[in-house]
């Protein structure tokens, strides 16, 4: 028996189109051969919909949508399909109107629906806010030589593994339930966002469950991106024993196919895509996809940037560049009296070397004109950071104008050391659409700047014989500078970026006291300074653009710290000695 699935990238609200994509798969699975066609968590109207879900005609357009689908898709293909379905239930118990359900159509019916159970509400997930979960695991039967019984399972279903994570996190366990009524195999329709190195850890997880219920796992992921969340599909199937017999593409579509032997009922072996092969390349794979879908779904062709001859500025230059095309992407410079001569040309050079055209825009005149407009007020004070800030704005007021005017959006190009102290302007580098490397710790940008030279781009570009320098070897190897005042480089008032970003790792993403990272070797000083600007800056990230998830903890839709705040952790606190684990425990993989 063969079993596709198909690995989709669905646009958010685009019913039909989404339904278009479902079938297209369909038809092309019913001519391989298959009887079974899984599709992802939501495919229909795409994940994560949020308060889309809140709208009546939202939910009925996608009822009436699976009631086309059906009788559309080819009559002997079971097909799964993602999608919101009204609780009939909820008039009675006052729950939730809707589930997060697995829409079984085959024969031009809606044949039978399963309901999620475990609905997750840490970090980026908020799943209790619009969903009933469902109180059984359910199965279906898929007749061929012998009779298959298939568990159906929607993304966390398959997370609470009390033996893998050491402890239990709900009451409720479905493959467990499901083995107990004696399934042949267990399928998972799920749309679980990418974090760096998070792959291996779901391999990791779902062989011991298959291992440990002697149950082969087919599991099918959402690819693409949504708004922040990237998704890196990579679907997989695990045999009775655990073993790795299939795996999609990363960070693209894919439909692939998974044969069950029936006189065993175990699966046999099919395509294994090899993953990325280090962190960097999952990164750069992730934030390609990650620039190319926010484009395309919000309805833009080309972007704009501002290149300043720093490391950040070039690796969203190369991202924007291998995810539009270098005829799709503008760089405009903007020196100023303290941009260093190196700046403006390794600007150009990087421009050259990506194909991406150039506008210079010198801000000395405007910076004149805002000195002349303000001297009144600022006589008597000595210059300082509102002057220096004035720079940033101007040239994000040119950025928006060009945005503006022609229609790029605007990607800014501000890293996640620099979010997370607040070593950013408002309304000024923080102007843009798209935050294309706000979850990337300037450490890692160094990282992905040299794998590009050394091999990432020609693994990118598969016609390149040779590995090309894409970023200037200058610009890798000259101090960070804002340039805002002679001489200036950001180690005057951070630490230096290894040390910055190993205490930023801690605090934000492993929630570590300040007593904590002071144990593991920091000095307290550094400490108690980082973690106040940490604090002291959520003003700023509130009013950011989107940024791109790469991280377990990004400053983005999990992230819900109050601005009107007075608690400030503190290496003195004696309350802080053991620190609160994350939800999920993540492996943290340090750039190669």
């Amino acid at each position: 028996m063969k079993i596709a699935i198909a690995q989709l990238n669905p646009t958010i609200g685009d019913i039909s189109g989404n339904a278009q994509r479902i079938l297209d798969a369909a038809r092309q699975a019913a001519e391989q051969g298959a009887q079974l066609l899984l599709t992802t968590e939501l495919s229909l109207c795409g994940y994560p919909p949020k308060d889309l879900l809140m709208q009546p005609s939202f939910v009925g357009a996608i009822a009436q949508e699976l009631k086309s689908l059906a009788q559309s898709l080819p009559p002997d293909l079971a097909v799964l399909v993602g999608a919101p379905v009204l609780n009939e239930r909820s008039h009675l118990n006052g729950g939730k109107s809707l589930h997060n359900a697995a829409v079984l159509l085959h024969h031009g019916k809606i044949q039978q629906t399963f309901f999620k159970r475990l609905l997750p509400t840490y970090d980026v997930f908020d799943e209790d806010r619009y969903f009933e979960p469902g109180k059984e695991s359910g199965w279906f039967e898929l007749t061929g030589e012998s009779n298959l019984k298939i568990g159906v399972t929607i993304c966390e279903d398959l997370w609470n593994d009390e033996e893998f994570w050491g402890k239990p996190t709900y009451g409720v366990k479905p493959l467990d339930d499901l083995a107990a009524q004696g399934v042949d195999l267990v399928v998972n329709l799920s749309a679980s966002p990418f974090c760096v190195g998070k792959q291996q850890m779901r391999e990791a997880m779902l062989r011991h469950g298959a291992k440990r219920c002697q149950l082969p796992i087919l599991y099918a992921n959402q690819v693409g991106g949504n708004d922040d969340l990237l998704f890196d599909g990579n679907s997989f199937a695990l045999n009775q024993e655990g073993n790795l017999m299939m795996r999609a593409a990363s960070f693209q579509p894919d439909l692939v196919y998974v044969t069950v032997d029936e006189s065993n009922g175990d699966l046999e072996p099919a395509e294994i895509v090899t993953l990325p092969n280090c962190p960097e390349a999952e990164i750069w794979g992730a934030l390609v996809m990650g620039v190319q879908d926010y484009v395309r779904k919000c309805g833009f062709r080309r972007v704009v940037l501002g290149l300043s001859g720093g490391i950040d500025s070039a690796l969203v230059a190369a991202i924007a560049t291998a995810a539009l095309g270098a005829e799709n992407v503008l760089a405009i410079l903007m020196p100023s009296p303290y941009s260093s001569d190196h700046s403006i040309s390794d600007a150009l050079q990087l421009a050259e070397n990506l194909g991406i055209a150039t506008h210079a825009l010198p801000i000395q005149p405007a910076m004149q004109g805002f000195d002349t407009v303000l001297e009144p007020l600022f006589a008597d004070t000595e210059p300082g950071v509102a002057e220096e800030n004035i720079q940033s704005r101007i040239r994000g007021t040119l950025l928006m104008a060009i945005s503006n005017k022609f229609g790029h959006l605007l990607i800014s190009t501000g890293n996640k050391s620099e979010m997370a102290v607040g070593y950013t302007t408002l309304y000024g580098d923080m102007n843009g659409g798209l935050a294309v490397i706000a979850d990337v710790p300037k450490t890692w940008v160094f990282a992905v700047c040299r794998w590009l030279n050394e091999r990432g781009w020609q693994e990118w570009h598969h016609d390149l014989a040779t590995p090309q320098e894409v970023i200037p070897q200058n610009i890798l190897d000259k101090p960070p500078s804002a340039e805002l005042k002679p001489g200036q480089v950001d180690q005057d008032s951070l630490p230096p970026y290894d040390e910055l970003d190993d205490i930023l790792e801690r605090f934000i993403e492993n929630h570590e006291s300040p007593r904590a990272i002071v144990a593991a070797g920091h000095d307290p000083a550094i400490v108690e300074k980082v973690v106040r600007l940490v604090t002291n800056a959520e003003f700023k990230r509130k009013q950011a653009p989107p940024g791109l998830k790469i991280t377990e903890r990004a400053f983005g839709t999990g992230w819900r710290m109050p601005i009107a705040n007075r608690w400030r952790p503190s290496t003195t606190h004696p309350t802080e000695d053991t620190p609160a684990p994350p939800s999920k425990p993540v492996p943290t993989y340090a750039p190669q």
